[in-house]
């Protein structure tokens, strides 16, 4: 099975204690970009397979482009990588505005192929006056992958001995040991790369592309750690920021300055989501399959079930704790599924109560949602070549100081348990068992200060019920910058835009026309979960 930290794939996650205050004081001393002096990006037809699905008449609107960077942006010897680019062309020339780039988080996130998305996030204006370019960022997919195996082989023999929810001594053992072997494997196979993969790195990156595409000010849109780059660059070029819209907000002064609590603050975060959907399961009824009764009082029981032995219902693997709270967390990300979700929690819960005709019915059928998606070996050939990149970690920690030894770590589960039952533990194990061993020497990382004040406010948007990236943190994030405007939204599900007109025609406005929206406004998503009609106007 991939990499625990790949089943959070776009949970903002963790780092190592890199560059302190010391090097956060020199970035005042980064020159932006400048437009004339920067080579030009040099667009390019675009390879037949990234434009598989986009209509036929609209392939005339996309190219594509290389464009090659330092790997360190300070050090020119140590070489350069190139960074894979794709543009989908505004529909109105005469009326373009300019550039927008895309992030769509992870960190590790390839976020290549994000315009040909752009009609299912952006309304028409924004389509007709932009660019949209999105870029694979530094040792993630196409823009030279940062890998730690030469061999599939080997990564699953590393991978395979990790433990989501380790409960005895010999699973918490070799669960620690498979992150130091993928640590060993890392600094033998990854190269200079690996001190260079901070959100820093990242963020010069990003404004040499500014420049490159004949840009003097970046629009920008990221989701989730996207909202980390976003909040990088307005605090390290606020002079060179024309309109950031950031999505699923992490904190950024907690995230940069202790690993450790940002990731307790984070096991919080999908318990109350968690919480929150148990609720409304409850409030709809019927609507939800596994109203009846106590939702909560019935999802505890299948959890401490499940942490003493597996449940097999037909047509399905055994569901054991481990596949089930990964399975959880990543359902809470996608307010769609949470019906499919309620549907096998109940078969679950009604395969350890069996009740006549109802329990044979529910139990014969396979689970729909909750599934561990697993891939293993069995289809790889011996020594096939490792064609994932292992950029999640790479980021994170360079960006997460973890003030810890990994010996800490088991102690650190027991207490997250304690407080968040459901994701404590595997929050420990998912992101802060790694980081305390990962190879990375001395990243140069931006830790600060945040306040900078750009020109037009940053556009920061929360959920209530975002599980990865909880609503405070939003609050925090708008606290923070300089310069911003806080959209509330009374949502689950982490991020939201495409998913709420209110808001989406309120970012339209801001990129287009630079008109910030008022502070503190409340919006409803067009459908909340177990509804299928649009909600009421938005507020």
């Amino acid at each position: 099975m991939r990499s625990l930290a790949l089943v959070g794939a776009l949970m903002a996650g963790f780092g190592v204690a890199g560059a302190t205050g010391a090097a956060a004081a020199t970035d005042a001393a980064v020159k932006p970009a400048v437009v004339g002096a920067t080579a030009p990006v040099s667009w390019g037809a675009c390879p037949p397979a990234t434009l598989a699905g986009v209509p036929a008449d609209e392939v005339k609107l996309y190219s594509c482009a290389r464009y090659r960077v330092p790997i360190d942006h300070d050090n020119s010897s140590l070489g350069t990588i190139d960074i894979a680019l794709l543009k989908r062309a505004a529909r109105t020339p005469a009326a373009r505005v300019g550039s927008l780039f895309l992030n769509p988080g992870g960190p590790g996130g390839s976020g290549l192929q994000m315009p040909i998305s752009g009609p299912f996030i952006f309304q028409p204006p924004v389509l007709d006056r932009f660019d949209l370019i999105g870029f694979d960022p530094r040792g993630v997919g196409d823009s030279n992958p940062l890998r730690c195996f030469t061999t599939q082989e080997d990564a699953e023999e590393v991978f395979g001995a990790q433990v989501a929810v380790p409960l005895s001594r010999p699973q918490i053992s070799a669960t620690l040991a498979s992150y130091r072997d993928y640590g060993q494997f890392c600094k033998n196979n990854a190269g200079s790369l690996l001190n260079h993969m901070s959100t820093k790195d990242v963020v010069r990156d990003l404004d040499t592309l500014r420049a490159a595409v004949g840009d003097r000010k970046l629009t920008y849109v990221g989701f989730s750690y996207g909202t980390l780059i976003g909040s990088t660059y307005t605090s390290m070029f606020p002079k060179q920021s024309r309109a950031i819209v950031i999505d699923g907000n992490v904190d950024p002064k907690l995230r940069t300055s202790d690993g450790v609590e940002y990731d307790r603050q984070r096991a919080q975060g999908f318990e109350i989501a968690l919480d929150g959907f148990l609720k409304r399961c409850d409030q709809v009824g019927p609507k939800c399959a596994f109203s009846d009764g106590s939702p909560r009082a019935k999802f505890d029981e299948l959890r401490e079930y499940l942490r003493k032995q597996p449940i097999t219902l037909p047509g399905s693997e055994p569901l054991d704790i481990s596949t089930f709270t990964g399975a959880v967390s990543s359902i809470l990300y996608s307010p769609s599924r949470f019906p499919a979700l309620a549907e096998d929690l109940q078969a679950l819960y009604t395969a350890i109560h069996p009740a006549g005709a109802q329990a044979q019915t529910l139990q014969a059928r396979g689970l729909k949602a909750l599934t561990a998606g697993q891939q293993g070996l069995a289809d790889q050939t011996p020594d096939s070549p490792y064609t994932s990149d292992d950029s999640y970690f790479a980021v994170n920690c360079s960006d997460k100081p973890f003030k810890i030894s990994q010996e800490q770590v088991p102690d650190i589960a027991a207490k997250w348990e304690r407080e968040s039952r459901t994701f404590g533990r595997y929050q420990a194990f998912a992101d802060t068992a790694g980081c305390p061993v990962w190879p990375a020497k001395k990243p140069d990382v931006y830790r600060g200060p945040w306040q900078a004040k750009t020109d037009v406010p940053v556009v920061v948007v929360g959920n209530y019920y975002d599980p990865a990236t909880q609503y405070k943190f939003a609050q925090r994030m708008a606290a923070q910058l300089g310069n911003s405007r806080l959209l509330s939204v009374d949502a689950f599900g982490h991020c939201i835009l495409g998913d709420a007109l209110g808001v989406d025609k309120a970012v339209a406005d801001y990129l287009t026309d630079l008109k910030v929206p008022a502070n503190g406004q409340v919006f409803q998503p067009n459908v909340q979960p177990f509804e299928t009609a649009a909600a009421p106007a938005q507020g």
